[in-house]
C-alpha cells in the first residue's frame, strides 16, 4: 500500500501540534488542506487515526503506532533530501532548535545575528521549554542543555560561555532596610524571592566557598515559574521586594547599573556552561552542519 508522503507528513504535524490548525502552521498549509490530506489517509488506510473533538485532537491507538514508526522515517527521507544542499554554494533550508529559557535569554543573541548573517539561506526556528525533551521526537534537529544525562546516540558540543554562575543579588534599597547577609545561612531571616519548575519542583538556593558548600531553603515572599517569569523576580528584587537567586549573567545588567547589588559574592556557585546536543547520525542537515562548524569556531 502506498501513501502520499504529503498526506503523512501532514498527520504527524496535527498529532504533534494537537490541533489541525497548529499543524498547518508548521507545514504551511491551510488547515482545510491538513484536515482533507488526514481523511485520505484515514480512507486509505480503513482506521480512523485521530480522535476529533471541538476541543482537541488525539492520536488512536492506531495513529499512535502509526506515528511512532513514522516520525524516524520522514526524518530520514528529510536528510537524504538534505544531501543536495551539499552542491549548493550555501546550505538552505530549515534548523529548528529546542532550547531553555536561560539559553534562549543569555546565549542565542549573541550567535544568532551572525549566523544568519553567514548563513541567510537558512531559516532558525527557535522553540523554547524547560523541560527536557527527545529532540527528535519534537520535530526538532538539535536542542541545547545544561548538564543533562545525554543518550548515547547523542553528539554534544559546548556552546556559549563554559563557566557560569548564579548570583544572589538585592536592591540597595532592600538591604539598607533588612540588612547584608554574612553568611548563607542568614538568607532564612529574609525575604526571598523563588523559582519554580513546571514539574512543581522549587530549586533550593546553593553556595559554596572553596570546599564549603551548602544549600538553604528559604521562606519564599515570591514564587514565579522557571523560565520567562523569572523577570518578574528580577523586577520584584528592583523594586526592594527581596534577595534574587539566578543565573549572574541575568542579573549583570541590573547589578551594572546600580539597581542591583551583590550578596554573598565570595559564596557564587560555578556550574558548566551549556551543550548543543543532536543526535549521532550518519546524515546530518546541511543547516545543522552548518550551525555546528558556526559555533565550533
Amino acid at each position: 500500500m502506498k501513501a502520499d508522503l504529503g498526506d503523512l507528513n501532514a498527520f504527524v504535524a496535527v498529532v504533534k501540534a494537537e490541533g489541525f490548525r497548529g499543524g498547518a502552521r508548521q507545514i504551511g498549509m491551510s488547515a482545510s488542506a491538513v484536515s482533507d490530506a488526514v481523511r485520505r489517509l484515514e480512507t486509505q488506510l480503513g482506521v480512523r487515526l485521530l480522535h476529533r473533538t471541538t476541543r482537541s485532537v488525539a492520536p488512536t491507538e492506531a495513529g499512535q503506532r502509526l506515528l511512532e514508526r513514522l516520525t524516524p522515517a520522514l526524518q530520514e527521507v528529510e536528510s537524504a533530501l538534505d544531501v543536495v544542499n551539499g552542491f549548493r554554494d550555501q546550505p538552505a533550508g530549515t534548523l529548528r532548535l529546542n532550547v531553555p529559557i536561560s539559553a534562549l535569554k543569555l546565549v542565542l543573541p549573541a550567535i544568532v545575528p551572525a549566523f544568519r548573517a553567514a548563513y541567510p539561506d537558512i531559516l532558525l526556528e527557535v522553540i523554547a521549554e524547560d523541560g527536557f525533551v527527545d529532540v527528535l521526537a519534537a520535530g526538532c534537529d538539535a536542542g541545547i542543555r545544561y548538564g543533562e544525562r545525554l543518550e548515547q546516540d547523542m553528539i554534544a558540543v559546548p556552546i556559549g560561555p563554559r563557566i557560569q554562575r548564579f548570583a544572589c543579588a538585592a536592591s540597595p534599597d532592600y538591604l539598607a532596610r533588612r540588612g547584608m547577609p554574612g553568611h548563607p545561612k542568614e538568607v532564612l531571616d529574609h525575604d526571598c524571592l523563588r523559582l519554580r519548575f513546571g514539574s512543581g519542583a522549587m530549586p533550593q538556593w546553593e553556595f559554596e566557598r572553596g570546599p564549603e558548600r551548602l544549600q538553604v531553603d528559604p521562606k519564599p515572599a515570591l514564587i514565579v515559574q522557571a523560565g520567562a517569569a523569572a523577570d518578574l523576580a528580577v523586577d520584584a528584587a528592583v523594586g526592594g521586594m527581596g534577595l534574587v537567586y539566578l543565573f549572574e549573567d541575568w542579573l549583570q545588567p541590573h547589578l551594572d547599573s546600580g539597581a542591583l547589588q551583590p550578596v554573598l559574592q565570595d559564596w557564587w556557585p560555578q556550574f558548566p556552561g551549556p551543550f548543543l546536543y543532536y543526535p549521532g547520525r550518519r546524515l546530518m542537515p546541511a543547516p545543522l552542519r552548518a550551525f555546528v562548524d558556526f559555533v565550533g569556531r
